[in-house]
């Protein structure tokens, strides 16, 4: 399944994505399955259901958490977190609820992440393609992820139409709701599909 993990709402102010054109058009993005991750909020369950669509696009909600350490995708029974934790607490509390994370852009130029935080436990998965960074930060998010032998993930970053679903990660095993990606992105049954590459050669 090619699911499209980064992906902004208008709930987010820096996004001009309505939630519903997100699902309209995820399946003619060439995308199985679109995360809506806004910025410190699931607040766009309120406008869409969460699942499959009736063409089949599996919809699932996370988010993205700003910690002062860098920003986190957060996937799981993650409604309830309270704002303002540091990543380790973050992570931990992620963990505990049965949840998994993704540093997103670790290191971008503007709010990096503490990568010397990254540890095996934390179920934290390495954004190593964001469609928003320069090949010399993806390059370097690559370089940590192999290091560290952390699973390695894509995402669009998309704020517009446009950027939707250019850069999905394959999943190797069905993908049904939160909890399958959930274990997925623990167990590493995913992999990044890079910026040129086809599914065949992404394989």
């Amino acid at each position: 399944m090619l699911i499209d993990l980064h992906v902004h709402s208008s709930v987010s102010r820096c996004s001009t994505l309505a939630p519903l054109d997100i699902i309209k058009n995820g399946r003619a993005c060439g995308l199985d399955g679109v995360c809506i991750t806004d910025h410190d909020t699931t607040a766009v369950l309120s406008q869409i259901d969460e699942g499959f669509q009736s063409d089949g696009l599996l919809v699932i909600v996370g988010m993205e958490y700003t910690t002062r350490q860098g920003d986190y995708i957060v996937f799981g029974p993650v409604e309830e977190l309270p704002q303002g934790l540091d990543v380790l607490t973050l992570l931990a509390k992620v963990k505990e609820v049965g949840g998994a994370a993704i540093a997103a852009h670790p290191f971008r130029g503007w709010r990096p992440s503490d990568t010397s935080l990254f540890t095996s436990n934390l179920n934290l998965a390495i954004e190593v393609e964001n469609g928003r960074n320069s090949d010399y930060e993806n390059g370097l998010a690559e370089g940590l992820a192999n290091t560290l032998n952390l699973p390695r993930v894509a995402g669009s970053d998309a704020h517009c139409l446009d950027e939707l679903g250019r850069l999905p990660t394959l999943f190797t095993q069905p993908i049904t709701g939160r909890d399958d990606l959930v274990n997925a992105l623990i167990n590493g049954q995913c992999q990044p599909v890079y910026k040129g590459c086809t599914l065949a050669t992404a394989c």
